[in-house]
């Protein structure tokens, strides 16, 4: 993998990821755009105790534009975008709208594809191979930043999930706190440690591929489950079955095997309802802090779950799920499993 790294006119960060060593990438960007301004502040909820960060500047950010216009597809002659070049295979540049700047963190978007009417499923695993390896990079330097205390990568596809760039893309939030979702996983699997002196994670993982009934996908190295108390009607976790923090401990045959069988993960849920509209879903990387005492003990997991129940039906966070955090599925999670096996795509 070579990587390039440049910066666009307001003084942004730009990365290109390729796999081809010669690529040249130090294309210059022309746009005559003024400094970014930001006011992200993080205030801490006195009842809860949750980190929420208030950024009112996003409300100006783009908003889907139309394929013509889409500021994350490669620049041609007479449209400039936010990628200078004019062709890349992997890209990351910081968020022109970042809900974390400066002090509160860092935003950036990483483009999986120059192409706009595609998805990450329908990548090649060299491509596939190549994403895994900047998220990779991103996590470890994002990681070193003084005042960074958790990296998270994820993708939002679809308008059900509230995406307004449609070009296939995920982000990378260097968060300058611990999450709320991981600061709970944490607090649970320390009681489980001193309670049994075992880890919560790996009990949980060989518990799932010893009873079998929500196995998904199984590898030499991974294995998809719908989890056991799933929030949402089609939820999948993907483990690697060695234990690792983050990406950046993740083994060299961990990392070859992911490719082939995340994107297999990716074209199920396509099947899923059989529709000719691609599933909308989230995909979310947790990784351990970056330091304290729970890194030790936290596994690195991908979750990646859709908002769609059936083919016209979507899954609302109403009164229950927003007013109190108590999940009601629709679906069970045995089912959901059982039908993720059905629709394999080979």
């Amino acid at each position: 993998m070579k990587r390039t790294s440049t910066r666009l006119a307001d003084g942004r960060e730009i990365l290109y990821y390729d796999a081809d060593d010669g690529a040249a990438r130090a294309v210059p960007d022309t746009r005559p755009l003024d400094a970014s301004a930001t006011s992200s502040e993080v205030r801490r909820d006195p009842l809860l105790g949750d980190a929420v960060v208030i950024a009112s500047h996003r409300q100006g950010r783009t908003y889907h534009p139309p394929a013509d216009a889409c500021p994350l597809c490669p620049s041609t002659e007479g449209r400039a975008s936010e990628v200078p070049a004019t062709d890349y295979d992997v890209v990351v540049f910081e968020n022109r709208f970042p809900s974390l700047a400066g002090d509160t963190g860092r935003c950036e978007v990483i483009c999986f594809t120059p192409h706009h009417r595609t998805s990450f499923a329908e990548l090649d695993e060299e491509r596939a191979a190549l994403v895994l390896a900047a998220w990779t990079d991103r996590t470890a330097e994002l990681s070193a930043h003084a005042g960074v205390r958790q990296v998270y990568c994820f993708e939002n596809r679809g308008a059900e999930i509230g995406v307004t760039l449609a070009h296939p893309h995920g982000q990378i939030y260097a968060f300058p706190f611990t999450t709320p979702r991981t600061t709970r996983m944490l607090a649970t699997v320390a009681a489980h440690r001193a309670r049994t002196g075992g880890n919560l994670f790996e009990e949980v993982l060989a518990a799932e591929r010893a009873e079998r009934t929500r196995v998904v996908l199984e590898g030499e190295h991974w294995t998809a489950f719908v989890p056991y108390a799933a929030r949402w009607p089609y939820e999948v976790h993907l483990y690697p079955h060695r234990r690792t923090p983050d990406l950046t401990t993740l083994d060299e045959a961990a990392r070859a095997e992911f490719p082939g069988l995340y994107l297999e993960l990716l074209r199920r849920f396509d099947r899923l309802f059989g529709t000719p509209a691609p599933t909308p879903y989230i995909s979310a990387w947790h990784q351990a802090p970056v330091s304290g005492e729970g890194r030790a003990d936290f596994a690195l997991h991908l979750e990646l779950f859709t908002v769609r129940r059936t083919a016209d039906k979507l899954k609302y966070l109403a009164g229950t799920e927003s007013g109190m955090e108590a999940y009601m599925n629709d679906v069970r999670p045995e089912d959901a499993a059982a039908r993720l096996r059905e629709v394999a795509s080979r």
